[in-house]
């Protein structure tokens, strides 16, 4: 998906309103309105503008990916074979339904593409490597590198 340049006309009781849904997706208008000074139907509004501007995406739950047992984070480096539209619009339509990867990023340097997937266990891994990215059309290299300690991770962006 490629992102428009634009960005939306935010003031700073909107970056307000934005740093705390970061910090609690489930605080409450009055909540918010009582922390930026505003009424609650004042905050609903400009919530609405947020999201109608795709400032705000969605509302989402983060779960515990250990506590649910998935106890190996893995970047993989991938590199297709063909530069060419049809190979790389499949590799992307492909990773789409791959539930284990969180995140593709196309990126410059020596792979295309780096993936960021979750497993349970070594062998959830080596089914992933075998069974779903190597007999995808056009599969040149791929290069795994397991998380050994992760020492951040957040979805908040730093609003100033």
């Amino acid at each position: 998906m490629i992102k428009s340049s634009a960005q939306a006309d935010i003031d700073e009781t909107d970056k307000a309103i934005l740093r705390l849904l970061q910090a609690d997706g489930r605080v409450s208008n009055a909540a918010i309105a009582r922390r930026v000074g505003l009424s609650a139907p004042a905050i609903h509004a400009r919530m609405r503008r947020l999201e109608e501007a795709g400032v705000i995406r969605q509302y989402a739950t983060l779960l515990d990916r250990e506590t649910i047992g998935y106890d190996m984070v893995c970047f993989i480096n991938v590199s297709l074979q063909l530069h060419q539209f049809d190979a790389i619009e499949r590799f992307k339509e492909l990773v789409q339904d791959m539930p284990e990867v969180l995140e593709c990023h196309h990126i410059t340097g020596e792979f295309d593409y780096l993936l960021k997937a979750v497993f349970r266990n070594r062998d959830e891994l080596q089914a992933f490597v075998v069974n779903k990215l190597t007999p995808i059309p056009g599969m040149a290299r791929i290069n795994t590198s397991l998380v050994l300690i992760e020492i951040k991770a957040t979805q908040e962006l730093p609003i100033e």
